[in-house]
């Protein structure tokens, strides 16, 4: 019987956008994604202002974005591939869960919100459901999300 060699990828690969401020550790989280052999991070972007654009020429699966993007802020940006890319799910990466960030970013139309220094499987995990159509929320920012007074209204 003949094995697959370990190293060979699927013949079609979840594309992955990834958009994180040039500062923080985007090239090795790049890095990591890419070993894992059903995923290719086909865009880096280091700008808010400049995901769409790219988005529409590389057509990403799936988006990771950074809330905190230089130019235009990840949920902004999540908003505008909503619109512009609506086949390509959208990830929110986060460092911390500031007060209103996880119904924000849901309203934003993102599949999932998760803490950025989880582990990079973890991370691949999350991308692989909500191309199944689940929505992957990390149980930390849903924990704060639940304590989180409702707007009176």
């Amino acid at each position: 019987m003949n094995e697959m060699p370990p190293d060979r990828r699927p013949s079609k690969s979840v594309r992955v956008l990834l958009a994180e401020d040039p500062s923080m550790s985007r090239g090795a989280l790049a890095l990591l994604l890419g070993m894992e052999p059903d995923l290719a991070v086909v865009a880096q972007v280091g700008a808010g202002d400049r995901v769409v654009a790219e988005a529409l020429t590389v057509r990403p699966d799936v988006a990771l974005l950074d809330v905190e993007l230089p130019g235009r802020d990840g949920l902004d940006v999540a908003a505008g591939l909503r619109a512009e890319c609506p086949d390509c799910a959208v990830l929110v990466l986060t460092t911390y869960g500031r007060p209103g960030l996880l119904r924000r970013a849901l309203d934003a139309g993102v599949a999932g919100v998760l803490v950025k220094d989880g582990p990079v499987g973890e991370l691949a995990e999350a991308i692989r459901r909500v191309l199944r159509g689940e929505t992957v929320v990390d149980p930390a920012l849903a924990a704060a999300a639940r304590r989180e007074k409702p707007a009176s209204g």
